[in-house]
């Protein structure tokens, strides 16, 4: 006998398209404070290099020497340039040497964005060298994203302006299979360097030259990719730089003799990393590091008896790091990390240091962390064990450390889907004396200690979608204090000579604030705009019965205000980007003699983006220093005036 079964009525309805626009808001909902800016934004705040792209972050103070090719590196909350560790996908850029990581030789051509954590990430999977800095500073570049219907991609462009600059760049990305691609990258970079600057002269203005700034740089970077899901991956990175570079020394009045002094740079590194999450819970994440660092400095002009300084470091570096993490629940997670590096410092000629040390270091990092969510609490913790031991060839070594530095983090919503965060967080950190702190020839010492540093941070983040004439809003505020113990000073003797001690007490309060927001496209156009203030008081609090005793730090101004505003329409973008300083003090003895003034530097971008047969068109001009002030960031190292930049870029 048959059966019959009566199918369903179908009875779906066709629905009308309903296309919703909006632009995803910008992360700050963290327990740590986080900045971040992506590549789309880089002509925006008229970035050149990564310097560039952060100047506007709060609590960022940028030392720039002045030129195209000026060294530039980053204070962070007015710890100094060496409490901040600058990562490379993940794994840091490492210079035992002076501690100091150069931001004018990281191009922007291939970063895909910057972020800045302060504290440290706010992950606990990460080799333990993350651990390690009172902030991280972390450049990830850019992955091949294709398909195969379109298997490549090449990204050709060139940037030309003032300073005799010209910067072609070329990028190849290709997929190779399902599983592998590749990227390389070639970066030229060549400018005379000179820009006329104003002078003080008893009272009147006079009109200088910059020379000897002139700069030819190359590099060349790949990078090998196997990804067989997001949660099985390998990638292999090989990245060379090669540098010279004049370096104009400091504005000296009546003294019409320009400098002479040359430093070239051949820096090597090849990097590894493989990563892997079973559903288990269990996380792998394995880096391998080889870098080599050669340094050149020559003076021609120094005052010894042959009238001249050659000096040529290299140094190397072997790392490797494991770490292994486990979701016990799906709200706590336990990780360990360990890290192992050898690095050593050596002197091609010993003269005029005959009996140059030589050093080897051994740094062994053990970090335990965990992360809970409990409800509306994110609490995180980890314990960093950092365990140096040196060697010399000559001499005596520094003596072997062991410590230990734990940090703690928090966040709280008070309210569900309010938008509204509060966060903390506490950590204690050190930072280890440099090569040349123990050991550069004549003021090097090997007894100094590290320099300690407890870190306090208490914030509010809101963040929002609203349904108005603007798109959403996102604020962070942020109210810290750092206490530095043991800080590292060189102390002068004379002109030429001194001493490296542990001399000093800081006490650093400070304020963060930011705000972002963008508007919905009306006709066409859309607009953007965000602001970040900080107030930073960097105390000396060593001794009480000082000249110096409660003396702001050097070059370290107690306000800054960065804001940017633009607006697009159609394939054109319009921005306008402005950085306010207050005046500071290049000594700790903040006389009148050593005030440096503030400034308010204004730079303007147009951007015109087509497409012209299928293939992507970008175009911008950029005025930095628009209304061409007359600025120094470092005493006697006057900054450029007005310089345009011109750059065009095809996608192929």
């Amino acid at each position: 006998m048959p059966f019959f079964v009566n199918a369903q009525a179908d009875t779906s309805k066709k629905l009308n398209e309903v296309k919703v626009k909006t632009s995803p808001i910008p992360q700050v909902q963290s327990m740590v404070p986080i900045q971040q800016i992506s590549a789309n934004a880089f002509e925006q705040y008229s970035a050149f290099d990564v310097a560039g792209a952060i100047r506007n972050f709060s609590g960022v103070n940028i030392k720039d020497y002045g030129g195209i090719g000026g060294l530039k590196t980053v204070s962070v909350r007015g710890l100094g340039a060496n409490h901040t560790a600058v990562l490379y996908d993940g794994i840091l850029i490492n210079d035992a040497e002076n501690g100091q990581v150069d931001l004018s030789k990281l191009n922007l051509n291939n970063v895909q964005d910057i972020t800045l954590f302060n504290g440290q990430p706010s992950t606990i999977c990460m080799p333990a060298r993350s651990f390690t800095a009172a902030s991280v500073l972390s450049i990830r570049t850019i992955k091949p994203a294709l398909t195969a219907n379109k298997p490549y991609q090449v990204t050709a462009g060139i940037k030309a302006g003032s300073f005799g600059l010209v910067n072609p760049y070329l990028q190849w990305q290709q997929r190779i299979n399902n599983n592998w691609s590749f990227i390389l990258n070639s970066n030229f970079e060549n400018a005379n360097g000179r820009y006329k600057y104003q002078n003080s002269v008893n009272g009147s203005a006079a009109t200088g030259e910059r020379v000897n700034a002139d700069i030819l740089a190359k590099q060349v970077d790949g990078a090998l990719y196997w990804t067989k899901s997001d949660s099985n991956k390998f990638n292999l990175h090989v990245n060379y730089y090669d540098s010279d570079r004049g370096l104009p020394g400091a504005v000296i009045l009546y003294n019409e003799t320009p400098s002479r002094q040359r430093l070239s740079n051949r820096d090597f590194f090849i990097q590894a990393g493989y990563e892997r999450i079973w559903a288990s819970g269990i996380h792998l994440f394995l880096n391998t590091k080889l870098s080599q660092n050669y340094l050149r400095y020559v003076n021609p002009d120094f005052l010894n008896e042959e009238h001249r300084l050659d000096q040529r470091f290299t140094q190397r570096e072997i790392y490797q790091s494991a770490a292994l993490a486990y979701h016990f629940t799906a709200n706590w997670e336990v990780s360990y990390s360990a890290d192992v590096a050898v690095n050593d410092l050596s002197i091609l000629f010993n003269y005029p240091y005959p009996l140059f040390p030589h050093p080897t270091r051994l740094t062994i990092l053990n970090v335990l962390a965990s992360n809970l969510t409990l409800g509306k609490f994110q609490l995180e913790g980890s314990l960093l064990n950092t365990n140096i031991t040196e060697t010399v060839k000559v001499g005596r070594s520094a003596p072997a450390r062991n410590n230990f530095s734990p940090t703690l983090s928090a966040a709280f919503k008070p309210f569900e889907n309010s938008g509204l965060q509060l966060r903390a967080f506490y950590k204690y950190i050190f930072r280890n004396p440099t090569f040349d702190d123990l050991y550069y020839g004549g003021i090097g010492n090997p007894n100094l200690k590290p320099e300690f540093t407890n870190q306090f941070d208490l914030g509010a983040t809101y963040s929002k979608s609203l349904n108005g004439f603007i798109d959403y809003i996102a604020l962070t505020a942020d109210a810290y204090y750092n206490h530095v113990t043991n800080k590292i000073v060189f102390i002068p003797k004379d002109a030429y000579n001194g001493s490296i001690q542990n001399f000093g007490k800081v006490d650093i309060k400070g304020i963060d604030v930011s705000l972002k927001t963008q508007t919905k496209t009306i006709n066409g156009y859309k607009g953007s705009f965000s602001l970040n203030y900080s107030y930073l008081q960097a105390l000396n609090v060593t001794d009480p019965t000082s000249s110096i005793y409660l003396n702001q730090l050097p070059y370290t101004p107690k306000n800054t205000l960065a804001f940017n505003a633009g607006v697009d329409h159609g394939h054109l973008g319009l921005y306008f980007n402005q950085v306010i300083s207050s005046s500071r003090y290049y000594t700790n003895d903040n006389l009148p003699d050593d005030y440096i003034p503030g400034y308010a530097i204004s730079d303007a971008s147009f951007v015109y983006h087509t497409i012209i047969k299928n293939w992507p068109v970008r175009a911008s001009i950029e005025v930095n220093n628009l209304f061409d002030k007359s600025y120094s960031v470092v005493q006697s190292y006057p900054m450029p005036g007005r310089s345009i930049r011109l750059s065009i870029q095809i996608i192929i």
